[in-house]
């Protein structure tokens, strides 16, 4: 099974880089020279403000030290690194050849964007987290999948159908892949059981096209990146033309995505408009979305100890033994820390205690190459930031 699944890993990550449309250097090529950023104001992209910057110093972070992860996260196979602290750019770096306003594919990264989407729709009033989901999928009513809640698909407990084969090979190669999403079945009751479950995820794109009138896409462009400057920023259509990747798809850069994890770090404002109700911010990342899953909110990954479930783990609960292995994602690190994670080590952290937000993008790691995971992101704040700064 273990190897099955990385197949159909690959296989999800081959369409979503046909998705991006774009190419990108292999990751046993060697990595071109540093471009640092971040020693003056430093403009994200053409059209957005610019960051206000500060020196590692000026920020609180040992130079030295946020240097040498900066080398370290080169050498797995990375494209991009940036810190952010307290709303000042401290540094970016691009490596491999790599524009730094090159938007690239972020995969499961996207997830935690559709979580902010369906918040805004919330604060919109036009759909509400214990809403069924059926009130716009009218194809469930009457099933097994009519009691699914909006709150049960963002926090992966939606009981919908799920298997490596499903989620790695037939939702990723169907043509319409919302349309594929809606059509599986329930396997377990709504609540019970914790599944990383691709498939359920995608059918919010049906839940929030129809609750606002506009494509996903367009939703996402006008109500988030737009507001955000994320000017290099946009969801995916599926070759069907007719759905919006919300399980992965996402195409951003670095300091496009620092931009959406500031806007968590500031209790969903930005500008002073709040974008996000605050309660929807803490709701997502300041506590598990369900006691299966101690590293789960709403579609973002926790540092909250306690039952730990991945990716990668077979569906948990709905009378199956539950697991029994417990921990932090990132030991040692504050556990309000939160991140969005996508395929290959595509990381967004966000550290509330030292608002300190960092980014990491890359490629698939080669034989000579480590992954990348949030514990690496985590050491930024734990290792590089001064005592008491």
């Amino acid at each position: 099974m273990r190897r099955d699944r990385g197949r159909w890993l690959v296989a999800l990550a081959a369409a979503a880089l046909l998705t991006a449309g774009c190419s990108s250097a292999s990751s046993d090529d060697p990595p071109a020279a540093e471009s640092p950023t971040g020693s003056a104001t430093v403009p994200s992209d053409a059209t957005s403000e610019p960051w206000p910057a500060a020196t590692p110093a000026e920020a609180g972070f040992d130079r030295p030290r946020l240097a040498a992860l900066a080398r370290q996260t080169r050498r797995q196979a990375s494209t991009c690194f940036a810190v952010v602290r307290d709303g000042r750019l401290v540094r970016e770096w691009s490596w491999r050849d790599t524009d730094p306003d090159d938007p690239r594919e972020v995969f499961s990264v996207t997830k935690s964007v559709a979580s902010a989407l369906v918040g805004i729709a919330v604060k919109d009033g036009v759909l509400a987290l214990d809403d069924r989901a059926s009130r716009w999928i009218t194809e469930w009513r009457g099933t097994g999948s009519e009691a699914v809640t909006v709150r049960d698909l963002l926090t992966n407990t939606s009981g919908r159908f799920w298997s490596a084969e499903s989620d790695y090979q037939n939702l990723v190669g169907t043509e319409n892949r919302t349309r594929y999403a809606i059509g599986l079945s329930q396997q377990h009751d709504p609540g019970t059981a914790w599944a990383y479950n691709n498939a359920a995820i995608q059918t919010l794109d049906r839940v929030l096209s129809e609750a606002t009138g506009m494509t996903t896409a367009d939703f996402a462009e006008e109500r988030l990146f737009s507001p955000l400057g994320m000017a290099d920023s946009r969801l995916t259509p599926d070759t069907s033309g007719r759905s919006t990747n919300v399980f992965f798809g996402m195409q951003t850069t670095c300091l496009d995505l620092a931009r959406f994890g500031q806007l968590y770090l500031d209790g969903g404002t930005v500008d002073g408009e709040q974008i996000l109700p605050r309660s929807y911010v803490e709701a997502s990342v300041g506590r598990p979305g369900s006691e299966l899953n101690a590293a789960y909110g709403f579609l973002w990954w926790l540092n909250r100890p306690g039952v730990l479930r991945g990716p990668g783990d077979p569906v948990d609960g709905a009378g199956q033994p539950l697991s029994t292995r417990t921990g932090q994602l990132a030991p040692g690190a504050p556990d309000d820390l939160f991140s969005a994670q996508g395929l290959f080590g595509q990381t967004l952290l966000v550290d509330p205690g030292s608002r300190t937000v960092v980014v990491r993008l890359g490629l698939m790691p080669g034989d000579r190459a480590e992954g990348y995971s949030t514990a690496d992101a985590a050491r930024v704040v734990t290792e590089a930031l001064r005592p008491g700064a």
